[in-house]
């Protein structure tokens, strides 16, 4: 977010530093105009970023949160598989014993496997979002650039009426 507002405050900056740099004394009333529409196209575009841009770090939270739950209730699985397992061991006959121990492992065994995929699918899908929501905000940046650009375009096509 920090980045965000640092981003903005120097197309700001850069803005009004153009707007000086360009307008001069004998600046038509076409130039001025072109440089107050370039302005508003800039800043709105700087404003649809700043929204795309929290909008995509909103669902990388949202993500991060889900994930987390997904690992804790897969985690929270195998352990009752784990005790389960340990019961049937403890309730088994002494001469049953060896036979319950080898379920159990097995048992254990499966309910880590089944624990590890659902966190790795909670990871995965984690990971989608968070590629996703880069390339939303890297989308963003380049359409407020080419907006910064073709704002800068439409300034020195005025000026070079006059």
């Amino acid at each position: 977010m920090n980045k965000l507002i640092a981003t903005l405050i120097a197309g700001l900056l850069a803005t009004a530093a153009n707007a000086q740099t360009t307008a001069t004394p004998a600046a038509s009333k076409e130039v001025v105009k072109a440089e107050a529409k370039a302005e508003k196209e800039i800043a709105k575009a700087e404003a649809k970023e700043v929204k795309t841009a929290a909008k995509a770090d909103e669902k990388v939270s949202k993500a991060v949160s889900k994930a987390n739950e997904q690992r804790a209730e897969a985690h929270a699985d195998a352990v009752q598989a784990h005790a389960k397992a340990a019961e049937k061991v403890a309730k088994a006959d002494p001469e049953d014993r060896a036979k319950a121990i080898a379920k159990a492992e097995e048992k254990v065994a499966d309910a880590n496997l089944k624990a590890d995929k659902k966190m790795i699918k909670a990871d995965e899908k984690l990971l989608k979002t968070q590629v996703d929501a880069a390339a939303d905000k890297a989308t963003a940046a380049a359409k407020t650039e080419q907006a910064r650009a073709e704002a800068t375009a439409d300034v020195h096509k005025a000026a070079a009426k006059h």
